[in-house]
């Protein structure tokens, strides 16, 4: 088992006594270092009918200090990294990242999306979100609204469209009064960026917390 999987078969057990999902983990060299980068995510809560129709609350920064300080005790008790130092930075999704799985797209409902397919782009707000498809709003220059169902098969690339103002409201469409700006402005920071404390008096653990590209973060450091 490589390094890397040691280290996600650590850190998922956590994030799911956190009600969270490990939506990626990267460990490479940082120098004499290994950063540890985690991404951890939401879970949507599908309805009965299996359709998730409801926006996806964005993970608190408190929270993911918390689950960050779990995750670092945890690797610090466990041989998976050995004894090098290590950067752990443990964030959730920026706005703009790629969206590949089914609860990406439940993750994002209310949010506009633009998806690629063989027949071309589409743009629309996602009203609902599925196991294996999702459903758009799609708004034409008179302002009519109509729907379309996308499979996910049918997409090859889809990503989260930033707005920069309140989304137009039509009787199909889900209303966003406001747009959360924090989350564009997040993700165009660098995700390297982050805030250590001091050493601690025994020349230990430096920790601290920011909130660089994602929804928010956390970051850790072991000397």
């Amino acid at each position: 088992m490589s390094t890397q999987e040691q280290v996600a078969a650590l850190v998922g057990p956590v994030a799911a006594a956190h009600g969270l999902i490990l939506d990626r983990l990267e460990v490479t060299a940082a120098g004499k270092r290994r950063l540890v980068r985690v991404t951890l995510d939401t879970v949507p809560a599908p309805g009965p009918d299996g359709w998730v129709t409801t926006p996806t609350s964005p993970l608190a920064l408190d929270d993911l200090a918390d689950v960050s300080r779990e995750i670092d005790r945890t690797l610090d008790d466990a041989p998976a990294l050995g004894s090098a130092s290590y950067v752990l930075e443990v964030s959730s999704p920026g706005v703009g990242r790629p969206l590949d799985q089914p609860r990406h797209y439940q993750r994002n409902v209310g949010r506009l999306l633009v998806a690629r397919t063989a027949s071309g782009e589409v743009t629309g707000r996602i009203l609902r979100a599925g196991a294996a498809e999702v459903v758009l709003a799609l708004t034409d220059a008179a302002g009519a609204v109509t729907e379309t169902t996308l499979p996910y098969a049918a997409i090859t690339r889809a990503h989260v469209e930033v707005e920069f103002a309140s989304a137009p409201s039509g009787d199909d469409e889900v209303d966003m009064d406001e747009v959360d700006m924090d989350e564009a402005d997040m993700d165009e920071d660098n995700a390297g960026d982050q805030h250590d404390g001091a050493d601690d008096a025994d020349g230990g653990r430096l920790g601290g917390a920011s909130m660089p590209g994602g929804d928010s973060a956390a970051a850790q450091e072991r000397n």
